[in-house]
């Protein structure tokens, strides 16, 4: 392992302002004393690590690279203030393009299609780990780092230490993709409401049993018909018991494919994805590459009872317990709309949405106290009737950076170091303060953290705790992302628009992703397109023999059985032990 510490000669030149790798190095310093504090590394062992970033990236000094994600705080970070840092201390100019995330996996599908090179890397979602492995048209990162990109992969990478690193590791053991930031689907609930005495006990007179962080949906849609229809006003304020969004756009699928169907119960049990059925709804084998279908009739969930029941769920709570308007808010709107303050709990809240709800009042954020102490806390979400223990709790998206063959080498390795400079330890801890999407054990472990913990609403606990490992991103079981995904959106707005019945809809749905995916195997068993792992479908049986030989569940006589809640402080304590 080389390090790159400045000699005595160096300072003085740095002093008389001679050498430019000299002044990289300087630049390097006032970064780390001005910006990049606190950090897991002492500043000795962070100008360590930037002089190896000087010495690699000096053959592409110059260069200027373009490279997307989508918009949320972390990213914001890096392309306000992290493209800066990095031209400074390397000479290479980061052009951190943000668009909204349809538009960012629809930019990645054209480059993989048209094999033109649109920009030099991409933060794409782990999510598309079944579709990088299966194309080739991503760079192996495992290949990479051990063969052409050796001399630009840090020796202070430490892989070990990214907890997200198993979610962009392909069925072969390589990994294709490295996380930059990552966070979880849980519940979000007002806790000083809840800890009210006076609706404790009108709660617990209605339901007969205590208010607290439901368990399972029944519990949930209890406690959402209670603040919207017993209790209706708080301070003067009408307050409702729920909160989502509905509108007909992209992100309405990731709404549904974010485990919403296997937090109902729809898929098997397996972490971290469902096995033979995944959260999608699609069936394939232990020990197989190759999908075998999405619909009830070749072994698949996606149009079963369990999802059926999800997709009635949504829309019905969306419509009874939500704020009026939210049925046409879309992912973006329906966060400054929770801040607020008018809303008891959300089933579906992204931990990303952290950095926003612990701003000050005096930027609007009605959700925390004069002192800037949440009024809310974070919690696992609540699973329907059709969970069964052992099945996946809830998903976790994690962010990743990666890389198109499409994109010339030299261009990549460009695009690679800046990846590699904003996930390492000298700016990790920052930029996890920022943003509070973590990807570092190193990071959320840090003392600092330690420190804002009780700011942060029991994101920083939930991290630390074992239970994270069971939210867990879109698997391998999806063989194709972009062209699966764009299925989804359009058939849950014609829910939400009134057109279609859930039933009709997944129907629809899965029948539209057989087709998709017989397309699929037509090509891969023509021109080996998906290496062999294209699928492979099951043709169609009755859905009673499926429903009695390991496909969807059955219908249940009773889909909302007894409210069951968890008093927060002691599954905190549980998170703590």
């Amino acid at each position: 392992m080389r390090k790159y510490l400045l000699s005595a000669t160096a300072v003085v030149a740095v002093i008389a302002g001679s050498g430019s790798a000299f002044a990289d190095a300087a630049a390097a310093q006032k970064w780390i004393d001005q910006e990049f504090q606190p950090s897991t590394l002492s500043k000795a062992d962070q100008l360590a690590e930037m002089e190896w970033f000087i010495e690699a990236a000096e053959p592409f000094s110059g260069m200027e690279i373009n490279v997307l994600s989508e918009g949320i705080p972390t990213h914001g970070y890096e392309s306000e203030v992290l493209t800066k840092a990095f031209e400074e201390i390397t000479g290479i100019k980061v052009n951190h393009q943000i668009l909204g995330e349809g538009e960012v996996v629809q930019a990645v599908q054209t480059q993989m299609q048209t094999q033109r090179n649109l920009y030099d890397g991409y933060v794409n979602d782990s999510d598309l780990i079944g579709t990088h492995s299966r194309l080739q048209l991503a760079y192996n990162l495992t290949e990479q780092m051990a063969g052409d990109w050796a001399a630009t992969t840090s020796p202070t990478l430490d892989l070990e230490d990214f907890m997200g690193i198993q979610f962009t590791t392909g069925p072969d053991g390589n990994l294709y993709q490295l996380p930059d930031q990552q966070f979880a689907n849980l519940y979000w609930f007002r806790k000083d409401w809840f800890d009210d005495e006076a609706n404790k006990a009108a709660f617990k007179e209605k339901y007969g049993y205590d208010l607290g962080v439901p368990v399972n949906w029944s519990a949930y849609e209890d406690i959402a018909e209670f603040f919207s229809e017993d209790v209706q006003e708080i301070d003067g304020v009408r307050i409702y018991g729920h909160m989502d969004y509905g509108k007909r756009a992209p992100d309405l699928g990731w709404r549904m494919t974010d485990a919403w169907l296997s937090m109902a119960g729809a898929g098997s049990v397996g972490e971290p994805n469902g096995v033979p059925i995944d959260e999608w709804g699609i069936r394939m084998e232990a020990g197989s590459c190759n999908p075998n279908g999405a619909s009830v009739t070749r072994g698949g969930a996606a149009n079963g009872p369990a999802a059926v029941y999800a997709i009635r769920k949504w829309d019905e709570w969306l419509r009874k317990y939500a704020p009026p308007g939210a049925a046409s808010f879309d992912f973006y709107q329906s966060l400054p709309a929770l801040s607020q303050g008018n809303v008891a709990q959300q089933i579906f809240w992204y931990t990303a949405f952290t950095a926003d709800m612990v701003k000050p009042q005096a930027e609007g954020n009605n959700t925390v106290d004069a002192d800037g102490n949440p009024l809310w806390r974070m919690a696992p979400s609540p699973h329907g009737p059709y969970w069964t223990e052992g099945q996946k709790v809830g998903y976790q998206d994690v962010g990743s950076w990666t890389f198109l063959k499409s994109t010339p080498s030299d261009r990549a390795q460009a695009a690679w170091l800046y990846a590699q400079f904003v996930t390492s330890k000298t700016v990790d801890v920052k930029k996890s303060h920022v943003g509070l999407t973590f990807i570092r054990d190193s990071s959320v472990n840090h003392e600092s953290f330690t420190e804002r913990a009780p700011k942060l609403g029991g994101l920083v606990e939930f991290y630390r705790s074992p239970d994270r490992t069971a939210w867990s991103p879109t698997g391998i079981n999806v063989p194709d992302y972009p062209k699966l995904a764009q299925i989804w959106w359009q058939q849950i707005g014609d829910v939400n628009s009134g057109a279609f019945t859930p039933q009709q809809a997944m129907d629809r749905l899965a029948e539209e992703m057989d087709i998709t995916m017989a397309r699929m195997q037509a090509v891969d068993e023509a021109a080996g397109v998906y290496g062999g792992c294209g699928p492979r479908l099951n043709e169609p049986r009755d859905a009673e023999w499926w429903f009695a030989n390991g496909g969807a569940k059955p219908k249940l006589d009773n889909e909302k059985p007894q409210g069951e809640t968890v008093n927060y402080d002691d599954l905190v304590a549980r998170w703590n032990q």
